[in-house]
């Protein structure tokens, strides 16, 4: 599933990605529409305008009016079929949001760090977390779900607008995103204020320096 898009524009991609050998030229509108089984042209022209704009799909031309991946889609789509490689989506800090990855990487990560469920790969800015051994320029495995038991290291997107990589503890009433650094202090919240987006299962380090 790529973040950016919606159901349906990813059921189109799909559609495209899982069908290219069948058709014998690039399909039209009117040929995705029949092949999809869809009724609106017009809906079906809007999730292509969006594909387009996520650079999934080439725009079509006079000559070639058929509708094409682009190489960009289809490279990712091969990293991410390798089977030990997951989804590099940004970086993570205390109180920081996760900065956008526009054209998302793909990283190759033992199978000792992950979990069978999806996973994605976040690169840690802060020390927020260096008594758990969690450093500044660390990569964190994380499964992606939206539950924890209480004493687990998630990410937390707090207020929907700010992300952050601590241990969690939760109550009826107050929910504690608790740092592992015994200079900062718990961060408190109402449940509803904060939203599970995945449960740390591994990590990575790097000692090459930078220059």
């Amino acid at each position: 599933m790529i973040k950016s898009l919606t159901r349906k524009q990813q059921e189109v991609f799909d559609f495209l990605l899982q069908n290219q050998d069948n058709f014998p030229h690039p399909p039209t509108l009117e040929e995705l529409c029949v092949g999809m089984g869809l009724k609106s042209r017009g809906s079906l022209h809007n999730h292509i305008k969006a594909l387009i704009n996520e650079n999934l799909v080439e725009a079509p031309e006079r000559k070639q009016r058929g509708i094409r991946l682009t190489e960009y889609a289809k490279e990712m789509i091969g990293h991410s079929n390798d089977q030990s490689a997951l989804p590099f989506v940004g970086f993570i800090a205390a109180g920081k949001p996760i900065e956008a990855v526009e054209n998302i990487t793909y990283m190759s990560i033992p199978e000792q760090l992950k979990t069978q469920n999806p996973c994605y790969v976040l690169k840690v800015k802060g020390d927020s977390m260096l008594e758990q051994g969690i450093y500044d320029g660390d990569w964190v495995i994380i499964e992606q779900r939206c539950h924890a038991r209480n004493g687990e290291i998630v990410v937390a997107l707090i207020n929907k607008a700010e992300a952050t990589l601590k241990f969690i503890e939760q109550y009826p009433h107050e929910t504690l995103l608790i740092p592992a650094n015994s200079t900062m202090e718990a961060m408190r919240y109402t449940p509803e204020q904060v939203e599970i987006q995945g449960v740390l299962v591994g990590q990575m380090r790097s000692y090459t320096k930078n220059h």
